[in-house]
Order: C-alpha cells, then structure tokens, then sequence
C-alpha cells in the first residue's frame, strides 16, 4: 500500500504534530519524505524523535524502510514498457475476451476511484462559462486531451487545446486569467515540460489545474486544485487508458446535460459553419 494511502486510513488517528508532518509530506509528495531525517523534522516544526514514531505508526520499522517504500513509489511511476513487460501476466486463453476482462477491471476501478462530488466539482469548473479551458497532455496521453478539447469546444466557447510545442506555450500563459483552468493530462514517465507549465500557470496566472494521472501522481499534483488517479495498470506492457477515455466520457456527457438546450444550439450553428468539401458529384 501506498504511504498516501496508508495516511489516509489513519487519518483519524493522527495526533495534531503527526498531522503537521502528513502536511509537510503531502505538500511535496514523496520527495519531502527522501530528505534526511533532521531536514524532514525542520519541515513540520518538529523533532527527528517525532518523525521516527511518526514512520512506526504507518507501519515501517524505521525511517531507511519508509525511504525505501517512497524510493519504490518514484520507480514505479517511471516503468517503461520495456520495465513492464517484466512483470506482466499473460493474456490466457481468448485473448480479446481475456483483455476486454482485464479493462472492465479498470473501468470498475475508475468509478470506485473518483466521488460524485469530486466529479461534479470537475464538470462545473468546466462548464462555467467565465472561465476559459486549456487542455494539453503528454507524449502518448495527448490524444485523451485532444479528445477532450474538440468535445468541449461543441459544447461551450474559450476552449483551447495546447500544442505539443512548449516554444508557443507562453502565448497561451499570456492568456490565461485568474481561475481560468489548466487540465493537464499526465501519466506515469512524467513529463518535466508540463510540471514546468502548469507550476507557471499556478503560480503566474493564479490559473486552477485539473490533473488527470495515475495512482503513483505527477509531479503536477502539488500545483493541481482537483486530481484524477485513475487506474492504468493492465499486467501488460502498456498502460491502458480504457479508465480514464470512459471517465473524459462521462465529463463530457454531464457536461452537454446540464444544459441540453444551449449545448444543441451551439451545435448546431457549428454544424451550420461546417464547409462542405463534397463537389456535386460526390455520393452523399
């Protein structure tokens, strides 16, 4: 289990000081807790002693073995297919039935992984029609913040999708105004580029970040008001992305809902503006 998580289930249990520590690890997530035991006790105004009976209490046998656990924590985020296919359990028997298996694992997962107040937070950040909406990804997962993007551009205006070059992105930081929103699409072998992006649109644009990730959480985490740890993990080479394409769905299905007859108007006139490429002796 997770160090997070561990806390989480503790919560309740926590002394005030071990609440400031929880506090302190969480606000820099794990790399707080990979500082010596003296710099980790600075942080939350306490003493190493402290800190000590703080790691016991989650369950470690000394400060070296709750490292350890966060060093495997990092690891994990950073498993490349190559590292993956390692561990991964083979498809048996029919192999599309045995992975379409395997993705309704996920999907179950996802729905028990994010609130209905949370996901209706999320859809009221972006369907309030004051703030604009920016969407990028990384490598491989932008194709999630594409599909986004052009779903919400049907549905509401001030919806821009950031191109994969970061030399533009300071047009699009220029932009942005306070409470605007940053979603940012980032899974595991995080990219530096869009911490650095969404840090500056935090920080220098008071913009609110939306992080879709996975369970081991981007870096992003600590600038982001709302996080999606959606499950990718499929015992294969790949990260699956079936969980958070269906959780984006859902988004943008709620999203068009909440108000249907504005949402077909808009629609519509954007069908209306569609060019007609087709000559007049094209079969229709």
């Amino acid at each position: 289990m997770e160090i997070r998580n561990r806390i989480e289930e503790l919560s309740g249990d926590l002394t005030t000081t071990e609440r400031k520590l929880c506090a302190a690890l969480l606000s820099d997530y794990p790399f707080a807790g990979l500082e010596p035991i003296q710099a980790f006790a600075e942080m939350a105004k306490t003493s190493p002693p402290t800190v000590s009976r703080f790691v016991t209490k989650l369950g470690f046998q000394g400060y070296q073995e709750f490292q350890r656990q966060l060093i495997g924590e990092l690891k994990e985020g950073q498993r490349s297919p190559v590292d993956l296919q390692k561990t991964s359990t083979p498809v048996e028997g029919a192999f599309l039935a045995s992975f379409m298996i395997r993705a309704n694992a996920l999907l179950s997962e996802t729905s028990a992984t994010v609130s209905d107040a949370q996901f209706d937070r999320i859809c009221g950040l972006l369907s309030d029609e004051k703030r604009s909406i920016y969407v990028i990804g990384g490598r491989m997962s932008d194709a999630l913040g594409l599909y986004l993007s052009r779903h919400l551009r049907q549905i509401r205006a001030k919806v821009y999708h950031l191109p994969s070059d970061p030399e533009v992105w300071p047009e699009y930081l220029l932009r942005m105004r306070p409470k605007d929103v940053l979603f940012v699409v980032d899974f595991r072998r995080y990219q530096q580029n869009l911490n650095m992006l969404a840090e500056k649109a935090a920080q220098a644009r008071s913009a609110q970040i939306v992080l879709m990730t996975d369970k081991w959480l981007s870096p992003i985490s600590k600038h982001a008001s709302e996080i999606l740890a959606v499950p990718v993990d499929s015992s294969t080479p790949w990260d699956s992305y079936t969980g958070a394409m269906a959780l984006l769905e859902a988004l943008v299905t709620r999203i068009a809902d909440r108000n249907w007859t504005k949402t077909k108007s808009r629609i519509e006139a954007w069908d209306s503006m569609r060019p007609n490429f087709e000559g007049p002796g094209d079969d229709l």
